[in-house]
């Protein structure tokens, strides 16, 4: 793999609490044009992970890269600027309920921008458009459904133009037509937009219809047993609990349909 192509590489990440190990001797790459999937079982560390990739807990051991560039040994401005290239789904989509989608949109443009209110405007309702919510930017999300908040997150992460893309359980919480619509926003925007995106999911669905790469994390031996494309992890599970889990509900062990 050509530098220019790697965008993130984990070298022997430990993760832990205290004495409790998470998971340890994480060694991954991720490349530029990824939509790479951290996936596992309950309780695996998938959110941990992402917490460690963004920089708000800091590893035991190890190191991330991003563009050749170590994360954790840099200065905290250096850190800074390097976390400006990210933009972050949460779980809940985070939004603030006492802003409407456009106020929240606007709020990190408004933080990290020199932009006048008239182009923030501007910007604002590109990136709803972006995600479908053109014409909601007066909306509260209290007004709107799951799935448009989720979708509403995701222009705000969107708002600085970040190279990477990270998303926390982005189907949570969604039926699953609304998660099908999210799953074919992402491919769509990865395609428009040509940023990296790391996604942690459970959703087999999901996983199959939008994960070029994927690291499989095992809350039993706490670390990483599996890495590579879903649909080859399948047909070539390195381990038992790899297919397991790729074959949930599915019958005689075939893919689930996505």
């Amino acid at each position: 793999m050509s530098a220019p192509d790697l965008r993130i590489e984990v070298r022997d990440l430990d993760m832990r609490y205290g004495e409790r190990v998470i998971q340890r001797d994480l060694n991954f790459t991720v490349r530029t044009d990824d939509i790479f999937v951290i996936m596992g079982g309950s309780g695996c560390g998938k959110s941990t992970l992402l917490r460690h990739l963004i920089g708000l807990v800091r590893p035991a051991r190890g190191d991330v890269f991003y563009d050749g560039e170590s994360f954790w040994t840099a200065d905290p401005d250096e850190r800074d600027r390097m976390t400006r290239r990210f933009g972050v789904l949460y779980q809940s989509g985070a939004l603030w309920s006492s802003l409407t989608l456009a106020e929240n949109v606007a709020l990190p443009l408004g933080e990290y921008t020199d932009l006048d209110a008239h182009r923030i405007a501007e910007l604002v309702s590109l990136k709803l458009a972006l995600v479908g919510l053109a014409g909601f930017e007066e909306f509260y999300p209290s007004e709107i459904s799951g799935g448009m908040r989720k979708r509403a997150g995701l222009a705000r992460a969107m708002a600085l133009d970040p190279d990477i893309l990270f998303f926390d359980e982005p189907s949570a919480g969604l039926d699953p037509i609304s998660s099908k619509l999210l799953d074919d926003l992402i491919l769509e925007l990865r395609a428009s937009l040509g940023a990296t995106v790391v996604v942690v999911t459970h959703e087999l669905a999901s996983i199959f219809a939008i994960a070029t790469n994927c690291v499989f994390l095992d809350a039993e031996t706490k670390t990483m047993i599996a890495t590579g494309a879903p649909k080859v992890l399948l047909e070539q599970p390195p381990d038992p609990k790899v297919r397991q889990f790729l074959t949930r509900g599915a019958s005689n062990g075939r893919k689930p349909h996505g």
